[in-house]
């Protein structure tokens, strides 16, 4: 049976469109949220972080951890297995995963005119016209985002990609559902041999990708090929160079034994500059944050694993960020590292769940053997959960 997939800008009531068709014809529902959680439980990250590879803001520290790819990664594998049970009607992003040359999917796009969604933004969410307007600005700008990065084109809603557009601010739901069900019929819509084989090649190809992530997401030619070569269904494996085969990461395998988010926090710019090259020579992705306002930012948008903490900044100083970040978000390990605390700062900080106080200066080889310790204690913590 044909598989539906559905895109629709937000406030164009793709939500009832999607239930009232699940109730007509028995198709299953795969959400993202859906395909979120099935990801989740192929590769272990958890559905808070996967779901953030939806959203247009990426983590600072991505260009190390490459957790957007990852996550990415999985979700297609969860899409390309959901594909293959047929009778699927993909709703939202994940829906944009599936290859155009499988042809047994129709591809169905709800929009509706910025008067309209505005309307409805504002009597479902409680919102002025203006705060409106901006959330679904937002909202379009992620979906344009996400539409150019796997087909490459920057506008969302353009016909080309879509077997049929249903204007939904000039068509009722029951309307929409019949439209659907009408092109499912179709005889041209009905599964080919081609097409199915296109839905294993896909299979094929997001069990590549997602395997070769695990390892580290961009490896070295001879080591591509061999972690390839043992996924169930490759015959051979080729390679050529492709689009930014120059970056300086692409030869970095990813070290699971070293923190990768890594925050650190120090008014003294020239100083957390320097360290946080040091740690990158020693594979450890850092960020840097210039005082505790920002710091606290930092860890509420992009959640580091560990902080490296200076007591004395102007404005929030080092033992209130540390005392603040214990109080919200415990897991996160904080090692002090001042030239100006005293023997009390030290009982404090300890006292508040510090993992470690250090004075500077110190040396590298101990503050690198100290982040791994806390690394440990927090990779003992995870599997001790699961």
């Amino acid at each position: 049976m044909p598989v539906i997939g559905i895109f629709s800008g937000t406030f164009c009531r793709e939500e009832p469109v999607v239930q009232e068709l699940h109730k007509r014809i028995g198709y299953e529902i795969a959400s993202d949220n859906d395909m979120v959680k099935k990801a989740s439980g192929l590769c272990g990250i958890a559905e808070s972080k996967i779901e953030r590879a939806f959203s247009a803001k990426t983590s600072v520290f991505n260009n190390f951890t490459h957790e957007k790819e990852r996550s990415i990664a999985h979700v297609k594998l969860a899409v390309a297995q959901t594909l293959l049970e047929d009778k699927v009607i993909f709703s939202g992003f994940s829906s944009q995963l599936i290859p155009e040359k499988i042809s047994h999917v129709l591809r169905v796009c709800l929009i509706a005119d910025m008067k309209f969604r505005k309307e409805t933004a504002a009597a479902k969410m409680q919102l002025s016209e203006k705060d409106a307007a901006a959330l679904i600005r937002k909202q379009d700008e992620e979906r344009a985002l996400w539409v150019q990065m796997h087909l490459e084109t920057a506008d969302p809603w353009d016909a080309s990609l879509y077997d049929t557009v249903i204007p939904m601010d000039k068509t009722d739901v029951d309307q929409a559902v019949i439209t659907i069900h009408d092109h499912v019929k179709s005889d041209l819509l009905q599964p080919s041999d081609a097409s199915r084989q296109a839905a294993n090649d896909f299979l094929l190809a997001a069990s590549v990708g997602a395997t070769l992530t695990r390892e580290g997401h961009n490896v070295a030619v001879d080591e591509l090929k061999s972690i390839a070569a043992r996924v169930p269904g490759v015959l051979s494996v080729s390679t050529k160079v492709g689009k930014n085969y120059h970056q300086s990461d692409v030869y970095r395998k990813f070290d699971f034994q070293a923190p990768s988010k890594v925050l650190l926090v120090d008014d003294e710019r020239e100083f957390v500059q320097t360290l946080s090259e040091r740690l990158l020579m020693r594979d450890m992705g850092s960020a840097v944050a210039y005082d505790g306002e920002s710091a606290l930012k930092l860890v509420n948008d992009d959640e580091p694993e560990v902080m490296i903490l200076d007591l004395k900044m102007p404005g929030i100083d080092g033992i209130e960020v540390l005392r603040r970040v214990k109080e919200t978000r415990p897991e996160i390990e904080v090692i002090i590292l001042t030239g100006h605390g005293s023997e009390a700062d030290r009982k404090i900080c300890m006292d508040l769940g510090a993992f470690a106080y250090l004075q500077k200066p110190v040396d590298i080889a101990i503050l690198t053997d100290t982040l791994k310790e806390a690394n440990e204690k927090i990779r003992n913590k995870t599997e001790a959960v699961e």
